[in-house]
């Protein structure tokens, strides 16, 4: 039980890594808030797992604050955030990519840290405790072709992460990041363009330990980086790849 009494918001944890993270943080518990654009997916994680269900826009500032106020009115304070929400756009060179589909993926990985940081770092900096997990990807250190500006968002979430490892440490608060390669999720069709048994062989083949990441890995990982056996580290962001950017 190693983070019995904590609790926790995981984004994006009404399906593949999030849900993973949240059903390990609740096995090991902690009281958990699954947050979800999807509703009926967030309840149901929820369900599952004995959490509470939030349904949020983490790109919207109203979403965030409202998630903020459930956060408060059922749980008192969050000891550990896990920004896992994102999302893809579809393969392509990158001088093809639609305007709309490049402010989506900016909105929902990079700006969803910058709301969600304003909006509850200050309570965790008043109690001089918190952990702010980000899922970032192997695309932001191993980037791969046609998937440049997903690429560039996961990046960008490996610099904020020892960005605010840095500044806020002094306060009593760790960040860390998590850097998975592909997995059983419902991004992974959007990854490969589609999902054919030539395209996943053609995948696995970059993954020396042969198979792709599962919400369980994720799920195990976070857990111990959000954990006090995880006490002196931060800033690090930590690839679950099977040796995928060896």
């Amino acid at each position: 039980m190693r983070l019995q009494d904590k609790t926790a918001i995981v984004t994006g944890a009404g399906s593949g890594f999030g849900a993973g993270i949240a059903r390990k943080f609740a096995d090991e518990g902690a009281k958990v808030i699954v947050a979800d654009i999807n509703a009926e997916a967030a309840q149901t994680i929820a369900d599952e797992i004995g959490g509470i269900a939030c349904t949020v826009d983490v790109s919207n500032r109203q979403s965030v604050q409202d998630m903020s106020d459930v956060a408060l009115k059922t749980l008192g304070h969050i000891d550990i955030i896990v920004n896992n929400a994102g999302v893809t756009h579809l393969p392509a060179p990158m001088d093809t990519i639609s305007e709309d589909d490049f402010d989506r993926v900016f909105a929902v990985n990079c700006k969803s840290v910058y709301l969600i940081s304003q909006t509850f770092i200050p309570n965790m900096k008043a109690r001089k405790s918190g952990t702010i997990l980000n899922v970032a990807s192997t695309a932001g250190v191993s980037p791969r072709p046609n998937l440049s500006w997903y690429n560039a968002s996961k990046g960008w979430m490996n610099t904020a992460t020892k960005s605010m490892a840095v500044e806020l440490a002094p306060m009593g608060i760790r960040v860390n990041a998590l850097n998975p390669v592909a997995g059983e999720t419902p991004l992974l069709a959007s990854f490969m363009g589609e999902d054919t048994p030539e395209r996943r062989a053609q995948f696995l083949a970059t993954i020396p330990i042969g198979r792709f990441s599962t919400p369980e890995d994720m799920g195990n990982a976070a857990c111990y980086l959000c954990s006090d056996e995880a006490s002196m580290i931060t800033g690090v962001c930590m690839e679950v790849d099977g040796g995928r950017c060896i």
